[in-house]
């Protein structure tokens, strides 16, 4: 497919993905903290597999990371102020405050943007980190909220519960995605070769998203697991 055709059509999907999920949260159908979440789950994998629709082309990747990149900058301009947008303020943020949209939301552009050009298909690297970012941060909260659990001594707002989910939301998802790419024959090496390594970025991702450090696990466990991804794969 051309490039700029493939551009369109990613772009396309993920408006369509982020309005139909500020549609359903200004309704009320659902709450803003699962919105939230659902976008942060949900965004990512679908941008990932649009990359099967590029040509490998120089310009690939600078063309995907534009879809990003332009979200972004819209969240960037709701958070500012310079863009009124109630239903995606409803959708991203937990109080309603549009200030909140400067943290984690542009966070997670940010680190799509940045993998999308420095891995883009070359490695898995960037692919696991990204899924990560989605499948690990983002059903930590769900299942941290829906299942009762001690709280961590060294983090008093995470739990035991929502670092396993970290843990298998971002191994499930990572291993989802890379048996998709290696059966596509995008990485030649077989499948079972990448689970080890997933294993231990899962793993180092967890941990660091455990820590007290609030609104910044978007940057923190994604880079951890991009390097350790640099070095494993």
């Amino acid at each position: 497919m051309n490039n700029y055709i493939a551009l369109v059509i990613t772009l396309a999907l993920t408006l369509m993905f982020l309005r139909a999920m500020d549609f359903i949260a200004q309704r009320g159908w659902m709450d803003s903290k699962l919105s939230r979440k659902v976008i942060h789950i949900g965004t990512g994998p679908l941008f990932v597999l649009c990359w099967f629709l590029f040509r490998e082309e120089p310009n690939a990747r600078w063309l995907a990371a534009l879809v990003p990149f332009a979200v972004t900058v819209q969240f960037a301009l709701i958070g500012l102020g310079v863009i009124k947008d109630e239903a995606s303020v409803k959708a991203m943020s937990r109080t309603g405050d549009p200030k909140e949209i400067l943290r984690g939301p542009l966070f997670y552009g940010i680190m799509f943007v940045l993998l999308t050009l420095v891995f883009w298909r070359d490695s898995p690297t960037g692919i696991v980190a990204l899924m990560m970012l989605c499948g690990g941060d983002g059903i930590a909260d769900l299942i941290g909220r829906a299942i009762k659990s001690p709280k961590l001594s060294w983090s008093e707002n995470k739990s035991i519960a929502g670092s396993l989910g970290v843990f298998v939301g971002g191994w499930i998802m990572s291993a989802l995605i890379l048996f998709a790419y290696v059966n596509a024959g995008v990485f030649a090496a077989p499948f079972t070769s990448y689970l080890m390594p997933l294993t231990w970025i899962a793993l180092a991702a967890t941990a660091v998203e455990s820590l007290p450090f609030k609104d910044v696990d978007n940057i923190t466990a994604t880079a951890v697991s991009a390097v350790m991804g640099y070095f494993m794969f």
